[in-house]
């Protein structure tokens, strides 16, 4: 029985990913209990709180049409690349990877600025 709805609920999944995806958003994860992450690969890293924030503000970017809501995604996922970035700035001594973080943030920020025209062109608010 257990695996006939097992297979039943992921079947539904899979014929509507909008539909797990709205079941995902909203969820707040940090109340599941019984879920100790701190154990797992690359989920206690000075990272992890940017990257968490990047994918829920990436959830939640949307737009009118796909080209809307992709340029909104995107400039939030620009903007955790660059938070990430400031992280290696304040935390690795290596020089080279400091001068790549550097070299990023310029990157990300031309890319968000790129986005944001693109909103503007679209007649829409940037972000």
């Amino acid at each position: 029985m257990f695996k006939t709805l097992t297979a039943l609920a992921l079947a539904a999944m899979a014929a509507s990913p909008a539909l797990a995806q709205q079941q995902m958003q909203g969820m707040d994860h940090s109340k599941m209990q019984g879920m100790n992450h701190d154990n797992m690969p690359g989920m206690n890293t000075p990272f992890m709180p940017a990257e968490m924030a990047m994918h829920e503000k990436m959830m939640r970017a949307k737009g009118a049409n796909a080209n809307e809501t992709w340029a909104r995604k995107m400039i939030e996922h620009h903007r955790g690349a660059i938070a990430m970035s400031q992280i290696v700035l304040r935390e690795a001594p290596d020089a080279k990877t400091r001068q790549m973080a550097q070299k990023s943030i310029a990157e990300q920020n031309k890319s968000i600025g790129e986005l944001q025209a693109m909103l503007r062109s679209m007649s829409k608010r940037p972000q």
